[in-house]
């Protein structure tokens, strides 16, 4: 492709997703292809020559365009968002255009040194204890695996890393807990086995004095506490475990402790809910994602530590061929997470704060805040929806129930229900099961999300049980 094609072809697809963004409403939220669908629309070896970049260009919009589900859509109120804005998308093409590769301070060092001052920037605008320091890594799940693997090594005293796991390693968390922490367990090597889930109360949070007695049994029978997870913000009802309670077991047995914010962190930008932190004194790391609610694109998850030096001593690898003059002085941030490679997603991040500023995150997060209060009170109001479970920051769960049908007949009713909601194509929404209770769930956090499409959703899911429940 030569400079006047790339010039050409820029152009036009910046003004495509310029208009993508005005007009995205206008597709189904959710992808109606069949599985193989869009396999069978490509070639199956490569081409020998170079393709004509229009050719490409409508390929894309007839086969590839018909298989995306719209995470951008104004409807989308399923699992969590992960939305963009024009500021990360620039930033994102700016990133690409440069093509750095961030291993390094010498690399590239204003990525290192811009990501040290945005991630610094967050931990303010989020009210996190000073002396915390932040990195970029991927996503969340990665940032888990990552305090995982430090807290073996602190519970080992760095002997895991040389050896292996000499000795049973415990984890604990609730048992509303994510799956990244199943997974990170068995890639750490500490053995799923040894994952402790800890009993919730009726709101879904963990209960610290089940914890502590878990903790004791374990100690007794010889097994070495490694680490508490607790969850700001659970996947299936956005849970908030008591951190507060959690954190002061912890300190007391010494224990590492992992805070999972993923989601619901970002609601702490807020002054009213900078109670969702409140503890965050005793945590060991956090980790929480810009690319959720924050308005970057994904992938851009910011994780925390009180002790960089237990995270660098965990992972550092120091081969000849990296050593620089510079090491002494700068962060070298291929040392403080799993990949070797980095990419520039600073700048991104950057962008979106400059663009936007503090207050008009602020507000769109408020906004979103609101929209899931009405809507509960909605639920509140009708005869026959009710609530699953307290709506912490911007998702609401919820099922149609008249009291007299059976769990079973009830959970029946539900996914049929979910089903006839996303067949409209105007929303999509997605479901969990709490207490065996299946649940729908409505995660407001799109950025284009307005009072428009809540309203919409809930005339949608009022059609929606009314036809499930007619005969």
């Amino acid at each position: 492709m030569d400079k006047a094609t790339f010039r050409k072809y820029g152009h036009q697809l910046v003004d495509w997703i310029a208009d993508y963004f005005e007009g995205v409403d206008e597709y189904p939220v959710k992808s109606r292809v069949k599985p193989g669908e869009i396999k069978a629309s490509l070639p199956g070896s490569p081409p020998s020559r170079g393709e004509d970049m229009e050719d490409i260009w409508q390929d894309f919009q007839k086969i590839i365009l018909p298989g995306i589900t719209h995470w951008q859509h104004p409807g989308w109120f399923a699992y969590f968002p992960a939305n963009n804005s024009p500021a990360s998308v620039l930033g994102e093409l700016l990133s690409a255009g440069l093509g750095a590769q961030c291993m390094i301070w010498a690399t590239s060092p204003a990525a290192e040194e811009l990501e040290e001052v945005v991630l610094d920037w967050l931990r303010q605008m989020l009210g996190l204890p000073e002396g915390l320091k932040g990195v970029i890594q991927d996503t969340a799940s990665t940032a888990t695996l990552v305090a995982l693997l430090t807290a073996r090594e602190v519970a080992t005293n760095f002997s895991s890393n040389d050896r292996g796991i000499q000795e049973s390693l415990k984890i604990y968390s609730s048992q509303e807990t994510h799956s990244s922490i199943e997974k990170g367990m068995k890639i750490a090597g500490y053995g799923r086995e040894n994952l402790r889930y800890i009993a919730t109360d009726e709101d879904y949070a963990l209960r610290p004095d089940k914890l502590e007695e878990a903790i004791q049994e374990d100690i007794k029978a010889g097994e070495k506490p490694a680490c508490v997870v607790a969850t700001i913000g659970t996947t299936s009802s956005t849970a908030i475990d008591p951190l507060p309670e959690i954190g002061e077991i912890c300190d007391r047995y010494d224990i590492w402790l992992h805070v999972d914010a993923a989601f619901a962190g970002t609601a702490a930008l807020l002054e009213e809910k900078r109670d969702l932190l409140s503890g965050a004194e005793y945590l060991d790391s956090f980790v929480f994602n810009p690319h959720k609610w924050m308005l970057t694109n994904f992938d851009c998850s910011a994780y925390f530590v009180r002790d960089p030096e237990l995270l660098i001593r965990t992972l550092a690898i120091n081969p000849e061929y990296l050593k620089t003059a510079r090491d002494e002085e700068v962060n070298n941030y291929r040392d403080w997470g799993i990949q070797l490679g980095r990419r520039f997603r600073a700048l991104k991040l950057w962008f979106v704060i400059r663009d936007y500023g503090v207050e008009g995150i602020k507000n769109i997060i408020r906004k979103h805040i609101e929209l899931a209060e009405e809507f509960a009170g909605w639920i509140q109001e009708s005869e026959e929806l009710e609530l699953l479970a307290p709506v912490s920051t911007s998702l609401v769960c919820f099922r149609w129930n008249d009291g007299i049908t059976s769990r079973e007949e009830l959970n029946r009713i539900n996914e049929e229900m979910l089903k006839r909601i996303n067949e409209s194509g105007e929303v999509y929404l997605t479901h969990t099961k709490l207490d065996d209770k299946y649940t729908i769930r409505l995660a407001i956090g799109q950025r284009t999300t307005g009072k428009k499409q809540v309203e919409r959703a809930w005339e949608i899911i009022e059609r929606a049980a009314a036809e499930v429940t007619a005969g």
